[in-house]
């Protein structure tokens, strides 16, 4: 009877958790579309446009340009530096947020000058990405962002899955299918993830501090993590390593 009493209690126990552990599904963004051609070609457009730009200075410059000259300055695209960058040049919640440290239960070893350490995984660089780096496909690995207490609020997780710095990096490598997310330790929800190179958004209620108004008591509380734990991949064509190329958010207490 005590053994059929704790199967019981064991089930009731776990029907319970699983009930508050939230499953939760993307809202798919911008294709991330990246190659070694396209890079070349942005440097290509990035030099046609410095060398129009600097022919102008005022109207009446521009309005001797020839329409060559005219076409290129009105193409010109200065939100991006690089190729690479996720976020553009104009402000946003990283004007006011950001994070101190990641740090990674594994991470693939550094080859041909190439890293795939966990400071890769928040970056905001297309090109960069955490790589586990334990035997089979890395289930149970984790990334780990720490916070400080003073940090502005997150509303929302963006994931970039796979190794995005081209089609074939991306099929190559393995991606992840399920994601454990953890807040203090603490199970906040499962993120089921596309197999998809689109950028895929979770909206959360606000996670971090909320009294903003007492900076001198906000300091003096603890920092805070969010832990992502890989649960399940897409298997990759070539290597069962488990590629993340980004997690980044947005949120409030900015502006």
């Amino acid at each position: 009877m005590r053994i059929i009493l704790t199967y019981v209690f064991t089930l009731i126990s776990m029907t319970t958790y699983a009930q508050a552990v939230k499953e939760m599904h993307p809202t798919l963004g911008v294709l991330v579309d990246k190659s070694v051609e396209g890079e070349i070609e942005f440097i290509r457009q990035r030099e046609l446009c410095e060398k129009v730009w600097k022919k102008v200075s005022n109207q009446t410059e521009y309005e001797m340009l020839s329409p060559t000259d005219r076409e290129i300055y009105h193409n010109c695209d200065e939100s991006y530096e690089s190729y690479w960058d996720i976020l553009g040049i104009g402000c946003s919640w990283y004007c006011g947020g950001g994070i101190d440290t990641t740090s990674a239960s594994s991470s693939l070893k550094t080859e041909k000058d190439i890293s795939y350490s966990a400071e890769n995984i928040h970056d905001l660089d297309y090109q960069t990405a955490w790589i586990e780096g334990v035997p089979g496909y890395g289930i149970g690995e984790y990334v780990i962002y720490h916070f400080p207490p003073n940090n502005p609020r997150i509303t929302e997780i963006i994931i970039v899955n796979g190794y995005v710095k081209s089609k074939a990096a991306w099929n190559e490598n393995s991606r992840v299918k399920k994601l454990k997310m953890f807040v203090d330790d603490k199970l906040l929800a499962i993120l089921n993830l596309k197999d998809s190179r689109q950028e895929q958004h979770f909206k959360f209620e606000p996670l971090g501090y909320h009294d903003k108004d007492n900076w001198e008591q906000l300091r003096t509380k603890p920092w805070w993590t969010i832990k992502f734990e890989i649960m399940d991949v897409y298997e990759g064509e070539l290597y069962d390593h488990t590629a993340i190329t980004e997690i980044y958010f947005d949120g409030i207490d900015v502006h």
